[in-house]
């Protein structure tokens, strides 16, 4: 059974930097992509950061040079690596993977959700 188990997120001032990890639990055969993804109260969930299997990625508007988007693919980790945080960046950061769990069977997963809160 496949699964994404994130870690990190937690309380910080406003400038202050976390770190959120997504490891992939279970056998796969490969990762096309993983995403971070966060959904404030009242707030539809929006996609933060994501990036392939071949390091290519793509970042929110808001956050790009703030946060950046790592896989390191042995590990099935993704990190994402969040500075300057702002008091608009609090939400629960939810993982995404887009996973071929054996070959010809593509399907998408979502981590549990994390909660990171920016306040001084």
């Amino acid at each position: 059974q496949v699964q994404l188990v994130e870690s990190g997120g937690g309380l910080v001032q406003p400038g202050g930097s976390l770190s959120l990890s997504c490891t992939i639990s279970g056998n796969i055969f490969s990762i096309t992509a993983m995403a971070w993804y966060r959904q404030a109260p009242g707030q539809q969930r929006e996609m933060v950061a994501r990036i392939n299997s071949g390091g290519r990625t793509d970042y929110a508007g808001d956050v790009k040079d703030r946060f950046t988007i790592s896989l390191d693919i042995a590990k099935k980790t993704a990190l994402l690596q969040m500075d300057r945080l702002k008091s608009e960046d609090k939400a629960v950061y939810y993982c995404f993977g887009d996973i071929r769990v054996r070959p010809g069977m593509f399907d998408d997963f979502w981590g549990q959700g994390t909660q990171v809160t920016v306040s001084s």
